[in-house]
């Protein structure tokens, strides 16, 4: 899997906005506003593109990749870089999460090499969490919202 990685603009992000998700994984998609627009733009979001420039994916770094619950139960504490992401529905559940994580870390250890890296991930994520192990990350903290039980994981 060749991809590049970019800085988000605006026809990427209405591109990302767009993508839908089957159940379960449908609690990841994003809502078409203005508001959901503006946190892609804001700086902390990546785009991830094919050869053919179409996007496939994305990250983001910092406090857009914490789930705001999270604080209450002071999970964020450390100071680590958290990194979120995201793949073309298209895309996941085929054998490309290693690789693309493995490519979206390693820009992220280049700009920030003396921090650790951390990530919160849905527990019914199965999948993702199996993904996540296999990276070298271990579970750290849980907690919940309304909605859904979490689980931060660290990669020291």
């Amino acid at each position: 899997m060749e991809f590049f990685i970019e800085n988000m603009n605006s026809k990427m992000a209405t591109t990302i906005l767009g993508w839908k998700y089957e159940q379960p994984y449908d609690f990841y998609n994003n809502e078409q506003s203005d508001e959901a627009f503006e946190e892609l733009m804001d700086g902390s979001y990546y785009a991830i593109a094919d050869k053919n420039k179409e996007v496939i994916g994305f990250f983001c770094i910092g406090e857009s990749a914490q789930v705001p619950r999270g604080n209450h139960f002071g999970v964020y504490k450390a100071d680590l870089i958290d990194m979120g992401v995201g793949m073309h529905p298209n895309l996941v559940g085929k054998g490309n999460g290693f690789e693309f994580c493995t490519g979206i870390m390693k820009f992220i250890e280049e700009k920030y090499p003396s921090k650790s890296l951390r990530l919160t991930v849905a527990m019914f994520n199965q999948r993702a969490i199996h993904l996540y192990k296999k990276l070298g990350f271990v579970k750290e903290d849980e907690f919940s919202n309304d909605v859904t039980e979490f689980m931060t994981m660290v990669r020291i």
